[in-house]
């Protein structure tokens, strides 16, 4: 249907249900045609829009409520134009029927048409001569006789219950506004239904042009009276609603008889039938859904075990991978270690045996100091001995006396120089043991410095102890 629009003059509304708002308009539309000439320069067009605006501009101070092209062709333009009241209808024909255009740029002329919009509705003929030829229609029985009128285009908000916070059409409001005419046996709205579409094949759910939701229905009357009073108050008019604020909106809607046996006893029983159908197949479909979801749910959970299994197996294999990395890295630093001990070990096993020659030359040089004494002592003797024989004479007996006492101290340093040397060779041999000793550390662990700090100590006192021998026999020989 036709966009809403806006209405300036509510002058001519007739009250169809005020609770709701709900007002019925005379139908305010007129059909413009104007013949266009034949172009004869190639290239070159008329503007649909100059031709409207100069429509505009002959209907002199009145205003088009609304304007619009409904066909254009090279031989015409056809325009709907709408006004406020019914009342402007034949003035603006008289301004418009038979006159002419004159555009800029064009030497021919443009004749205007214009005349009152065709409404398209049924007449009482219409549907008395329906229901009297139809062979399948019963006059006696409800919903196929003329009792039941088809509307479209109706706005679900207008048709809203109040304070409900929905905008879907509500059956109660319907019957409200159309009980007017007459007692209401039935109504149906199909959009409501949940399976209508599915039982006809039909979208219920249609959007005007305006952005507004609009829906269709049924509005059964008891008596025939009823039928021909709504008839003929909806025969050339469109629903406005009026709001609280006073502003109003108008929009077309389509009005027919039933020819369908929609609200028939036939009809209803058979929709109930195929919705009770349609009831256990929703059932059936919820109930398989339901199996096919826990299987789903099953399978994503098997899925989801899967997964976890295969990302703990990879887990495993990366764990164990690092692991048989690290380990070797562990082998590699172990044999870099032992690689440097070796390499340790062998050099201090070279200072040692460095040492060891030190010591040994050391011992080398003692023992021929010991010798040397050993010789100046006898030297030392024999040259007594000779200056003993040259004072035999003047003092043989002191002479004696003199020579056995020096006798006996030189066999009383003898005994010394004796046990001196017995003292450095028990001094060597504790060498000798300490050397053997200082290997086996060395080649064990590398706790070497302490006992090579006592052994320099001890090197150094033995070094005292010669030099303090030296000094006691320097002392004595001199």
């Amino acid at each position: 249907m036709a966009a809403a629009t806006i209405v300036h003059d509510t002058s001519e509304a007739v009250e169809l249900c005020s609770a709701h708002g709900l007002y019925l308009k005379p139908i305010t539309k007129m059909t413009i045609s104007v013949a266009l000439p034949q172009l004869k320069q190639p290239g070159k067009s008329i503007s649909n829009w100059e031709v409207m605006e100069r429509l505009k501009g002959m209907v002199q101070a009145h205003q088009f409520s609304t304007l619009r092209i409904a066909k254009s062709t090279m031989d015409f333009i056809r325009f709907e134009g709408e006004v406020e009241n019914k009342s402007l209808v034949k003035s603006f024909l008289a301004c418009l029927d038979g006159k002419t255009i004159k555009l800029s740029g064009f030497s021919d002329i443009l004749k205007v048409r214009a005349a009152e919009y065709k409404i398209d509705f049924p007449t009482r003929h219409d549907w008395d001569s329906f229901f009297r030829d139809a062979k399948d229609m019963n006059e006696t029985l409800p919903g196929e006789r003329p009792d039941t009128i088809h509307l479209e285009g109706l706005p679900c908000k207008w048709f809203a219950a109040k304070d409900s916070g929905s905008e879907k059409p509500s059956e109660d409001v319907l019957v409200n506004v159309f009980e007017k005419f007459g007692d209401i046996r039935n109504v149906d709205i199909p959009m409501l239904d949940p399976y209508r579409e599915e039982m006809t094949g039909r979208n219920f759910h249609t959007f005007s042009f305006g952005g507004h939701l609009n829906f269709e229905a049924y509005v059964q009357y008891r008596e025939y009276a009823g039928f021909i009073k709504a008839m003929n108050a909806l025969r050339g008019m469109k629903l406005m609603f009026k709001g609280e604020d006073g502003k109003a909106v108008a929009c077309n809607i389509k009005v027919s008889f039933d020819s369908t046996k929609h609200l028939s006893d036939a009809s209803i029983k058979k929709r109930q039938l195929e919705r009770q159908k349609l009831q256990e197949l929703e059932k059936q479909r919820e109930e398989q859904k339901r199996k096919e979801k826990e299987a789903e749910e099953k399978q994503k959970e098997e899925e989801r075990k899967q997964k976890e299994l295969e990302e703990y197996e990879r887990e495993r294999k990366r764990e164990e991978k690092l692991r048989k990395r690290e380990q070797k890295q562990k082998d590699r630093e172990v044999r870099r270690n032992k690689k440097q001990l070796e390499k340790m070990q062998a050099e201090e096993q070279k200072k040692l045996q460095e040492k060891i020659k030190l010591e040994e030359r050391k011992l080398l040089l003692a023992q021929r100091n010991l010798q040397s004494i050993r010789l100046i002592a006898e030297l030392l003797s024999r040259a007594k001995a000779v200056k003993l024989l040259e004072q035999e004479h003047n003092e043989e007996k002191l002479r004696l006396q003199q020579l056995e006492e020096r006798r006996r101290l030189q066999e009383a340093e003898l005994r010394r120089v004796e046990e001196e040397k017995e003292r450095a060779l028990g001094l060597q041999r504790k060498e000798k043991e300490l050397r053997q000793k200082l290997l086996n550390n060395l080649l064990s662990k590398k706790m070497d410095e302490l006992q090579q700090n006592k052994e320099e100590t001890k090197a150094l006192s033995r070094e005292t102890t010669r030099k303090r021998i030296r000094t006691q026999l320097s002392e004595q020989l001199g």
